[in-house]
């Protein structure tokens, strides 16, 4: 499978991804979700907002996300380090002007070898929720998280 994959995230890829955990989520009956996938340099790659999700669920996401990449980590995890941190997570965010958000619910994007090819950060549930629906969504589109 490894060979047949892209060596970075393509727009197909990342609608897969989105695809796949959106139908995750209404699967497991979950709120109106927003998923946001962003390339290694925390470009947009491709974003949805289901019918319903509130109007902060696309930026939600993106911060999320945005997060993950910038620091290599999934969202989770920086919100553990900013808790015994927050001086410094308070000034990356600042310094991100206002995109970064160290809150579960993004997973880095790795290719099977380990590559970073970007990040999925998701809006709407719970910060597992939105994670789980993530998680979900990279594996179906034959990648790994992290």
């Amino acid at each position: 499978m490894t060979d047949s994959l892209p060596t970075s995230l393509t727009l197909d890829l990342a609608n897969r991804i989105i695809a796949e955990a959106l139908a995750q989520s209404r699967r497991l009956g979950y709120r109106a979700m927003a998923v946001a996938v962003l390339d290694e340099a925390g470009h947009v790659k491709a974003i949805q907002r289901e019918d319903g999700a509130s109007m902060f669920r696309v930026d939600i996401a993106i911060g999320k996300a945005w997060a993950s990449v910038g620091m290599g980590a999934s969202s989770r995890l920086l919100g553990q380090r900013a808790a015994d941190n927050p001086n410094f997570f308070v000034s990356l965010a600042a310094t991100a002007q206002g995109r970064f958000l160290p809150q579960t619910g993004a997973v880095l994007i790795k290719h099977p070898d380990g590559r970073i090819l970007g990040a999925a950060g998701a809006s709407g549930g719970t910060g597992d929720e939105d994670e789980e629906i993530c998680i979900h969504g990279i594996e179906a589109a034959g990648l790994c998280h992290g």
